[in-house]
């Protein structure tokens, strides 16, 4: 009896210190997750732009034709004091900060912002900026990169919330035409989506252009 009663003591010990170093382990988890949190809420804010190259299909397409090391791009918005990324992906949705780093090669980033930001991005218009890009969320992702609002691609989510909110154009606007469209990456993206009936003439904007506007300043 006695043997019994020392093995159900033993058992529950053990089992009491595996559970207190899990819960240790956790909290500690927990706090550094709060840390990281912290530092990213000082470091970035509502409204600047993020840059990275994506892992999909199409993005080496893009990175050859509009000769750019980045091919996808967001706005970064704070929520519930976490960090977001609204997105024109499958659909246009916000998309949690870590995550969306994840997804960019080598988990690699640019961040950019509007220059005079402080002066530029107060509280009215923020609420401008986040309502301008209401009107998109949850709409598809624009396959074949034309210019109207039922569809939509990431950088002109990104151009057209920021002209219309706050009337000011990143970066200029090009037509399809313009890009290196004789990369054979490129060619066979084109052919996918277009067949032989390519929109040489329609208006985009892709992300290296919003990257290289002089209204933009780099964060890191």
């Amino acid at each position: 009896m006695k043997k019994i009663i020392f093995l159900v003591f033993v058992t529950g010990l053990t089992l009491f210190l595996l559970f207190r170093k899990d819960l240790n382990r956790r909290l500690q988890a927990r706090t550094a997750e709060k840390r990281i949190n912290e530092y990213l809420l000082r470091k970035y804010q509502n409204g600047d732009i993020i840059f990275h190259a994506s892992k999909s299909s199409q993005s080496k397409a893009v990175q050859f034709a509009t000769n750019s090391q980045y091919s996808h791009m967001g706005i970064i918005y704070e929520k519930n004091e976490e960090l977001y990324v609204y997105e024109a992906v499958q659909p246009v949705k916000l998309t949690k900060f870590e995550n969306w780093i994840k997804r960019g090669k080598d988990s690699h980033f640019v961040v950019k912002r509007l220059k005079e930001s402080n002066r530029v991005l107060n509280t009215e218009n923020l609420i401008r900026l986040k309502k301008a890009g209401e009107k998109y969320k949850d709409k598809d992702y624009d396959l074949y990169f034309g210019w109207s609002d039922d569809k939509i691609y990431c950088s002109e989510l990104v151009w057209k919330m920021y002209k219309e909110a706050l009337n000011i154009e990143l970066g200029s606007l090009q037509k399809l035409k313009e890009f290196n469209l004789n990369n054979k990456f490129v060619k066979k993206k084109m052919e996918e989506r277009y067949g032989n009936k390519i929109p040489l003439n329609e208006k985009v904007i892709s992300p290296s252009a919003i990257f290289e506007s002089n209204k933009l300043e780099t964060v890191i």
